[in-house]
C-alpha cells in the first residue's frame, strides 16, 4: 500500500513549487523560475526513487532473489 505521507509530501512540494515558480515568473525572474522548477522535479524524484528501490527489495525478499 501506497504510504499517505508520500502523496501529501508531493502534493506539498507541488503547491510550493507551483506558487514559487509564479511570483518569481511575475518579477521578471524567468531563469530562477525554470531552476525551482528543476528542483521542484528532482526532489519529487528523489522520493520516488526511494519508494521504488524499496519496493525492489521487497520484491527480492519475498521471491528470496
Amino acid at each position: 500500500m501506497l504510504n499517505v505521507d508520500l502523496i501529501f509530501k508531493v502534493a506539498g512540494i507541488g503547491i510550493v513549487v507551483t506558487i514559487l515558480y509564479t511570483v518569481l515568473k511575475q518579477a521578471g525572474k524567468e531563469e530562477h523560475s525554470y531552476l525551482v522548477a528543476l528542483v521542484g522535479v528532482v526532489v519529487v524524484l528523489m522520493l520516488v526513487v526511494r519508494v521504488v528501490s524499496d519496493l525492489f527489495e521487497t520484491v527480492k525478499t519475498v521471491f528470496r532473489l
